[in-house]
């Protein structure tokens, strides 16, 4: 089979981040979407991402955290919790690579 028979344009997932601790703190599921194919040059700044640094995390996921209609939420001044965004990465790490 050849690669290109495999290639195809990127579709928004919706992704939910549903771990109990969560839960209990925003009292349900918080969900985003991304698309479920990035390019190569995605991968490589996910990969290098130092988890303890905020700004490493938040340029990383910035173009992954994406709303409904496939806007980016981290915009202007608006910016999710750091904690929901190194969940938000990992849970994206893990839906990338069942795709």
């Amino acid at each position: 089979m050849k690669l290109s028979e495999l290639s195809q344009r990127p579709k928004l997932i919706k992704i939910l981040i549903d771990d109990a601790e969560t839960v209990e703190e925003f009292g349900e599921s918080v969900e985003f979407w991304t698309y479920d194919r990035q390019p190569m040059t995605v991968f490589v700044k996910l990969a290098a991402v130092d988890q303890s640094n905020y700004a490493s995390v938040m340029d990383a996921v910035k173009e992954l955290l994406l709303d409904e209609d496939g806007k980016a939420i981290i915009r202007d001044e608006q910016v999710p919790p750091a904690r929901l965004m190194v969940k938000a990465m990992t849970k994206i790490m893990e839906s990338l690579g069942k795709f």
